[in-house]
């Protein structure tokens, strides 16, 4: 099997990659794309469960808050409920990719509290038998801290992320080194799906404040407490995890947004099921090509301000689906039935 590593720009302690979080993106000679073809001819960027609102207008975030009025008496263990509303996706004064902004309407779904962790995936793993891509080719992407650079590192997988010589992942932290396949593979599994990228930041936005930079609030620190993880220090020669992890957390130990949403910025980076473009096209009909890319949300521990910024709420990235990285994970959500 060829294994290649397209980089949009060098890998160096001396590169001025801009989102060097993430640019490295594994290639294979795999074609995993037909889960959610159904989105292939889609005129809507997410799909028909949103609808665009007037957004010639828009100059400024503006959203409301959002009421847990019609919450359901009964929510799913370990999830929570995301009410519907009218959010303004995307940041004038964010990243090309995020620009320009734009409303939709969300319907109200359900969404895991957390990322799913390795002791959810063992789980699946040990019911099902199920083996995942970096189990099947035998390596992924990592990133080597000593000589600050990405690399293919033999024998590295979702129960051990760094390599059998750093020992197992512990249950508690969200699962890593998995493709898209993987997650939807899991999530069919547990009876749920990957959110879309409009349902995840409608989702991390929040009840009340929900023009702030990111789900918790406005600073990276509070009261002198880091309120995610994130890379501290000097990208990407120098961490000196202030925060307390170099590479991931444990789920839920950082802040939360006022829907008791944890890690919906830093820790990992997550898979949606969204095909990443402009959203300029987002009205336009998609075709999928060997070379479409899934958006990822979030942000992750290896994530800088000076570089990705990734943990804002509107901060999108992108990655092909059969890329397996240790910095990038997902949650599940579940539709809610309005009938």
């Amino acid at each position: 099997m060829l294994l290649r590593i397209k980089l949009s720009k060098p890998y160096s302690a001396s590169s001025n990659a801009l989102a060097i979080c993430l640019l490295v993106t594994l290639l294979s000679c795999s074609n995993h794309y037909n889960s959610d073809g159904d989105l292939a001819n889609s005129s809507a960027i997410d799909g028909n469960s949103l609808s665009d609102l007037d957004d010639a207008s828009i100059s400024t975030l503006i959203n409301e808050p959002l009421t847990l009025d019609n919450k359901p008496n009964i929510v799913p263990e370990g999830m929570v409920f995301v009410p519907g509303g009218t959010t303004t996706i995307g940041s004038d004064s964010g990243m090309p990719s995020e620009q320009p902004e734009f409303k939709v309407v969300v319907e109200p779904f359900f969404m895991d509290s957390h990322p799913v962790t390795v002791g959810d995936f063992r789980n699946f793993v040990e019911d099902t038998g199920y083996v995942t891509f970096s189990d099947s080719i035998g390596d992924g992407v990592v990133f080597d801290f000593e000589n600050a650079s990405w690399i293919i590192k033999d024998g590295v997988n979702w129960e051990y992320p760094l390599g059998v010589d750093y020992g197992k992942a512990p249950d508690d932290h969200p699962v890593t080194l998995l493709t898209y396949n993987d997650a939807i593979n899991y999530l069919s599994w547990a009876g749920k799906r990957l959110p879309t990228e409009i349902e995840w930041e409608h989702a991390a936005r929040g009840l009340t404040n929900r023009n702030d930079r990111y789900a918790w609030g406005n600073s990276l620190k509070e009261n002198g407490e880091f309120m995610t993880n994130t890379w501290n220090g000097t990208f990407p020669t120098s961490n000196n995890v202030e925060d307390g992890h170099l590479t991931t957390a444990p789920v839920g130990v950082y802040a939360k947004n006022d829907l008791g949403l944890s890690d919906m910025g830093g820790n990992v980076w997550e898979w949606t099921s969204s095909w990443f473009r402009s959203y300029e096209d987002r009205n336009k009909p998609y075709t999928i090509t060997q070379d479409s890319e899934k958006v990822l949300r979030g942000g992750s521990f290896m994530c800088h301000s000076s570089y990705c910024h990734g943990y804002r709420v509107s901060a999108r990235s992108n990655t092909p689906p059969d890329n397996n990285m240790f910095h990038v994970g997902f949650r599940g959500v579940k539709s809610i039935d309005l009938n």
